[in-house]
């Protein structure tokens, strides 16, 4: 399977036509339509066959970029999802609410037998899976190395603040509680063990740009290869945050060029600081993120 690298997923409700033509249409890197909290229940069986429709009737070049959120495994609508979608060939299915490494195990073999039958290629469809939507898969965040088909890990703060019965999942400065940052960087640390990326949750006010830019700016920083977004307006302020500026991608190149011109050496002064091997594989991934070598 080719791995697959997006830099904003916005979702769009499998029930709005209108709304998955606006994300399909537009430059987010991954479109997630949405079948599960966007949809309420009576109109699942109608979402689902809508966004089969929708998918099959988008150009087949294009489809590696839309993906399907599905409803939960343990609920009584994954099976009906995976059976209605499969056939019309997403990029990707998003796995909400996973418990640990043996979801992704289980939606494999879905995903394989359903492929099988539609007659498409076995395993081309990827799996991002949100990893701390319940209080059982906090402890398992670190687990996922080798899941098939999986190529991202997020986190959602919402559900798991009805996982544990919380009435609010933020302090009085607005920034999330403390079992909401660790979700955040148990997801960054169990991306990293699987060797997969990591992709941040939503910026709830879609409104705020000014405070996604700081945000996404900084998990950047952090390790985060991604956001997950619910406007179309937040798509382009993240994928400039993900996105390597100039400085950066200068002071990569001036990394690598300094190592390379001192072969062997583990550890080099620059601008009075001391540079060792971590420096330099970090300047190889950040110029590799910018398509540069």
């Amino acid at each position: 399977m080719q791995s697959f690298s997006a830099r904003s997923w916005l979702f769009a409700p499998g029930d709005s036509p209108r709304k998955m033509a606006k994300a399909a249409d537009g430059s987010a890197d991954a479109v997630i339509l949405d079948l599960e909290d966007a949809v309420a229940e009576e109109g699942k069986p109608g979402a689902r066959a809508g966004v089969a429709e929708f998918l099959a009737g988008r150009p087949e070049a294009e489809r590696g970029r839309l993906w399907v959120r599905i409803n939960p495994l343990d609920g009584p609508h994954a099976l009906s999802d995976l059976a209605a979608i499969v056939p019309a060939r997403p990029g990707g299915v998003m796995l909400p609410k996973a418990r640990g490494p043996q979801d992704v195990e289980v939606l494999d073999h879905y995903l394989s037998a359903l492929e099988v039958a539609a007659g498409t290629e076995r395993g081309a469809i990827r799996v991002i899976a949100l990893v701390t939507e319940t209080a059982e898969g906090m402890f398992t965040t670190g687990a996922y190395k080798g899941a098939p088909r999986l190529t991202a890990l997020t986190w959602g703060a919402e559900d798991l603040a009805d996982a544990v019965g919380a009435s609010d999942n933020r302090g009085p400065d607005g920034g999330y509680g403390f079992t909401y940052e660790l979700a955040r960087s148990l997801c960054l640390l169990g991306a990293a063990a699987a060797g997969v990326a990591a992709v941040d949750t939503i910026h709830g006010d879609f409104r705020d740009l000014a405070g996604l830019r700081a945000r996404a700016e900084k998990v950047r920083r952090d390790g985060y290869r991604g956001m997950l977004a619910i406007h179309p307006d937040q798509v382009e302020v993240i994928n400039a945050a993900f996105a390597p500026t100039e400085a950066e991608l200068a002071e990569a190149r001036e990394i690598v060029e300094l190592f390379a011109a001192h072969p062997g050496v583990g550890a080099i002064g620059r601008n009075g600081a001391m540079l060792d091997r971590p420096h330099l594989a970090r300047a190889r991934a950040l110029l590799a993120a910018g398509g540069l070598t």
